[in-house]
């Protein structure tokens, strides 16, 4: 009983990021979203969303990580979403269907990886589940901001074979908004998530010593 309450709290911080970048997108207009927004949204729907809330779900059973896994797994989320990136694969696969598909799966399990590394480096009390999660939020939001201010349109990408919705080609002001969205949806997760987990930290470290003069009684 105490370990489910206990697997319980640890998933607390990727329910509440996913939460933080679900109200974010809850609210765009996707029928408006041109091939790179629209893509931009598919990452962060499987990165930020599905995957934190399937990491809480399974963080109770997932094996456990060694001390130098959470880098290794963030670096190799932050690798494969700026290979992603590269105008030449965007341009490559844009009108292939299963290319997409299998792309994305791909990020979203490196995402999985990443967010069960961090729930188990949080239930080790282990302070790199923090600087792991916002060292993450800067180098997507560096990417973020690349696509803002870039001053073309890097991609010139037609309509997305694998949509779900309308989308035309991308254009500089589609850019603009797809670098909007990372900006704010990725940073705004990954923050909530770390300050949850610093929280939860410094809460186990200043009940430490009442539980061990407890014990001692």
């Amino acid at each position: 009983m105490a370990g489910s309450k206990s697997a319980d709290r640890s998933g607390a911080p990727l329910f509440g990021a996913a939460a933080v970048s679900l109200a974010g997108l809850a609210v765009l207009p996707l029928s408006d979203l041109g091939a790179l927004s629209l893509q931009m949204t598919q990452h962060l729907v499987l990165m930020n969303v599905a995957a934190p809330v399937t990491a809480a779900l399974l963080a109770s059973r997932a094996p456990q990580f060694g001390s130098a896994a959470l880098w290794l797994v963030a670096l190799a989320q932050l690798l494969l979403l700026w290979a992603w990136h590269l105008p030449a694969l965007q341009q490559a696969v844009a009108a292939s269907g299963p290319l997409q598909a299998s792309l994305l799966v791909l990020l979203s399990a490196a995402a999985l990886a990443f967010w069960l590394a961090v729930a188990a480096a949080e239930r080790a009390n282990a302070w790199r589940a923090v600087a792991g999660l916002l060292a993450t939020g800067k180098f997507s939001c560096l990417l973020g901001a690349l696509l803002i201010f870039a001053p073309r349109d890097l991609y010139q990408l037609p309509e997305l074979a694998l949509a779900f919705c309308s989308s035309g080609p991308s254009s500089l002001a589609d850019q603009q908004f797809a670098g909007l969205l990372m900006v704010t949806a990725c940073p705004l997760s990954y923050l909530v998530a770390g300050v949850t987990v610093a929280a939860r930290l410094l809460a186990r470290l200043s009940d430490g010593p009442e539980r061990h003069v407890a014990g001692a009684r």
